[in-house]
Order: C-alpha cells, then sequence, then structure tokens
C-alpha cells in the first residue's frame, strides 16, 4: 500500500503563537505606529488562515542584529512581528516607522504563509509620504510603475496606515523572488 503524497502539512498549531505577537513597539511609544490590513485571495474573499511575518530597520536604519531570543522587554528592538489573520483575513501590527537602509526608501519586510502555497511569499511595504525616496529605491525602480502601487501602504491617519494583501487576480500584490 502506498501512502499518498501531502503537498503541505502537518501543521502544529502550538508553535504559531509568538509573545507580544504582532506587537513589535509596545503601543504607548510616542513613535508607534499602526499597520492593518486583509489578506485576500484572487476572488477578493478573505483569507482566514493566513500568517505574516513582519522584519524591519529601527527608526535610525538600524537592522537589529544582535544574538539571542526576540524577547520583547518594552525597551529592546527586535524588528520581527507575527500575526495570524482574523476570521475576514484581517491582520495588524505595532512598530515604529523604519529608517532607510542604504539606498532603499523605508520599508518593512512583509512573509505571507497561506493555504496553497508551498513557501511564503514576500513582499515589501512602503510609506506613502516616502514618495522622493521611493524615486531612488532599486527595487521600486525594478518595478513597473502601474504595479509599484500594490507595494505602498495607504494613510489613514496620523500615524494608522493601511497595507492589503492580495494573493492573486488583478491587484495581485508584488511578490519577490529571492
Amino acid at each position: 500500500m502506498t501512502t499518498p503524497s501531502q503537498t503541505v502539512g502537518p501543521f502544529f498549531g502550538y508553535a504559531l503563537p509568538y509573545e507580544a505577537g504582532p506587537e513589535v513597539v509596545p503601543g504607548w511609544r510616542p513613535d508607534a505606529i499602526r499597520v492593518r490590513g486583509r489578506v485576500l485571495d484572487g476572488a477578493g474573499e478573505p483569507v482566514p488562515d493566513a500568517l505574516l511575518e513582519i522584519w524591519q530597520a529601527d527608526e535610525n536604519g538600524r537592522v537589529p542584529r544582535s544574538l539571542g531570543g526576540l524577547v520583547r522587554a518594552g525597551h529592546d528592538f527586535s524588528g520581527f512581528g507575527r500575526c495570524a489573520t482574523d476570521s475576514d483575513g484581517g491582520f495588524w501590527f505595532g512598530t515604529v516607522k523604519p529608517g532607510a537602509v542604504g539606498d532603499a526608501a523605508p520599508y518593512i519586510a512583509v512573509l505571507v504563509f497561506a493555504r496553497g502555497l508551498l513557501k511564503p511569499v514576500f513582499t515589501r511595504l512602503y510609506f506613502p509620504e516616502d514618495a522622493a525616496a521611493h524615486a531612488h529605491d532599486p527595487l521600486l525602480g525594478a518595478v513597473p510603475d502601474e504595479r509599484r502601487a500594490t507595494l505602498i501602504a495607504e494613510r489613514e491617519g496620523e500615524r494608522r496606515y493601511r497595507f492589503d494583501v492580495h494573493l492573486q487576480g488583478e491587484r495581485e500584490t508584488v511578490f519577490l523572488g529571492f
């Protein structure tokens, strides 16, 4: 008897929770921002069982490189966050706006794990107020003009942004190959 192959799984949910999860910095910090959004499939329907991870530089453009755990004590900056989507495909992160690293405009690296994906997909979240820096960003410069908007968050208010991830379809988010 042969065993049927599995392309994905099994998954062990106990390993997914991460202390402080989507809160990269405490919300009480005066420079804290909030990014929210939804993960949507090709038909525009929410993906309620996706997982997003973010990695980013701090507000001065320094990428955390210290060895050790990703424990949050309220004063350390790990640059890492993890959030599972809710039943409406929604997610959120509390963090700081990153500073520029090298020639790149300020961005947050986003990894999306979702059903049907054998590997996570990578994208970036850029900020709308950095349009001048976007013009010189090497990655954005390689993306066709009509697709760049899928990488730029919408400002919803002071220190609040929206970034929807479209896995397929006309509004598909630009995903990066590494």
